[in-house]
C-alpha cells in the first residue's frame, strides 16, 4: 500500500510554500504578536480564501473545489511550517468537518459556501474549564431551541461567527450550531501562550440555536469530528517540527565555536538526530492517519490518536531542542525559536490534551486487541 502523496499532491504542497513564505512570512507572525487588538492577519486569511483553501474539501456544490482530505492535509502541514496567524483550524478542521459529517443539506447549503469564501468564520466549543470534558461534565445546556451555558476556552471564538458547541439535551448530549451575532452570546478575548491564535470566553444566554444531527449524537459526533480534526492538526505539528529542525540546522552549520561549526559537535548532533527520528515517526504515523481520513476507514479512531500523540511529542521536541541548539540566541525575543515553541504547546492542547490522547491509544489498542 502506497502511503505517500501524489505528483498533484507534491505540486500543491510546493506551490503553499511559495504562498505562505511570501504572504505569512515571521513579520506578518510578529505583526499579529505585537499587536494587542489583533486576533488573525486579515489580509493573509482574504488570500488564503482566494486560493481556493479553505473549500478544499468542501464539495463543489457547496461553494467548495471538492478535492479531498488528503490535500487537506499536504496544506495543513505547510500551514504548520508557516506559523500562519489565522483562523484556518477552527473554520476548515472542526466547523466545516462537522457541518459535512452531520448537518443537514439546508446547514450545508447555508453556511458551507460562506466558510469557503471566507466571509464566515466558524469555531468548535466543548471545553468549560480546566480538565477533559466528558458527557457527564458539560453543564451548557440546550433545550431544542436555545442554548445557554458557559464554554472556554474557544480557539478563534472572539473572531468567529458561527459555532458548533456541545451541549446536554434529554439526558444526553447533542451538538448545537449558533450563530454568535444573535442576543444571548457574550463573547470575551482570553490571554494565552500564543497571542497568535486567539481563544474566547462565550457565555450563552438562552441563545438562538440549532441541533446538527439527531438528538443525543453529540458526543459520539464530538469524538468523530475530533478525530478527524487531529489527524489534520498531526500534520500543521509535523510542519512547525520540521521548520524547527532546519533552523537549527541552518544555525548549527553557521555558527562556529572554537573554529570550528557547532554541528561538527557530538552533542549537537545527537539533538538534530534525536529530532529527525521524532518527525519521521510521526511523519509515518500522520501519513497512515491521512490514508484513514480520506478512506474513511474503520481504523481512523486509532489512526488518529497514534497520529496526534506522535506528532504532539515530535513537535514538542523539536521545538525545545532547536531553542537549545541556538544557546542563549535561542531565549532572546529576536530570534525566532519561541514562536514555534509557543504554537508547539499551543497545538499540544487544542482538541484535547496529550494525556487525553494517550488514553484514548491505549484503550483503542487494546478494544482492537480485544477484537
Amino acid at each position: 500500500m502506497n502511503f505517500d502523496f501524489s505528483d498533484d499532491q507534491k505540486s500543491l504542497k510546493d506551490q503553499a510554500r511559495k504562498f505562505l513564505a511570501d504572504k505569512a512570512s515571521m513579520k506578518a507572525v510578529r505583526a499579529i504578536l505585537d499587536d494587542a487588538g489583533a486576533s488573525f492577519d486579515a489580509n493573509l486569511w482574504a488570500a488564503i480564501a482566494e486560493m481556493g483553501w479553505l473549500g478544499a474539501a468542501i464539495p463543489e456544490e457547496h461553494g467548495g473545489l471538492g478535492l479531498g482530505r488528503l490535500e487537506l492535509c499536504v496544506l495543513a502541514e505547510e500551514l504548520g511550517r508557516s506559523l500562519a496567524p489565522t483562523p484556518f483550524a477552527s473554520s476548515v478542521y472542526h466547523f466545516a468537518e462537522g457541518l459535512m459529517l452531520a448537518g443537514s443539506e439546508a446547514q450545508k447549503a447555508a453556511l458551507l459556501p460562506n466558510i469557503a469564501s471566507g466571509s464566515a468564520i466558524g469555531c468548535l466549543a466543548v471545553s468549560e474549564g480546566p480538565g477533559a470534558p466528558t458527557p457527564q461534565s458539560l453543564q451548557c445546556s440546550f433545550d431544542g431551541q436555545s442554548l445557554s451555558g458557559l464554554k472556554i476556552p474557544v480557539i478563534d471564538g472572539d473572531v468567529a461567527t458561527h459555532a458548533l458547541v456541545a451541549a446536554k439535551e434529554s439526558g444526553g448530549v447533542s451538538l448545537v450550531l449558533v450563530d454568535l451575532a444573535v442576543p444571548g452570546v457574550t463573547r470575551s478575548r482570553i490571554k494565552t501562550l500564543d497571542p497568535t491564535r486567539s481563544h474566547a470566553r462565550i457565555v450563552f444566554d438562552k441563545a438562538k440555536a440549532e441541533r446538527v444531527g439527531a438528538v443525543g449524537d453529540g458526543w459520539a459526533l464530538t469524538e468523530d469530528l475530533l478525530d478527524r480534526a487531529a489527524v489534520l492538526l498531526a500534520f500543521e505539528q509535523i510542519g512547525g517540527a520540521q521548520a524547527c529542525l532546519d533552523m537549527a540546522v541552518d544555525y548549527a552549520k553557521n555558527r562556529f565555536a572554537f573554529s570550528r561549526q557547532i554541528g561538527s559537535f557530538q552533542a549537537v548532533k545527537h539533538k538534530l538526530a534525536d529530532m529527525y527520528v521524532a518527525i519521521e515517526v510521526a511523519r509515518s504515523n500522520a501519513y497512515y492517519g491521512a490514508w484513514a481520513l480520506s478512506a474513511d476507514a474503520p481504523e481512523l479512531p486509532l489512526a488518529a490518536a497514534q497520529a496526534r500523540v506522535a506528532a504532539t511529542e515530535a513537535y514538542h521536541l523539536a521545538a525545545k531542542e532547536n531553542i537549545q541548539v541556538h544557546g542563549g540566541m535561542g531565549f532572546t525575543w529576536d530570534v525566532d525559536c519561541h514562536l514555534y515553541y509557543r504554537r508547539a504547546k499551543l497545538l499540544a492542547v487544542q482538541a484535547g490534551a496529550p494525556g487525553v490522547w494517550k488514553e484514548k491509544l491505549v484503550s483503542r489498542l487494546e478494544k482492537r486487541n480485544a477484537a
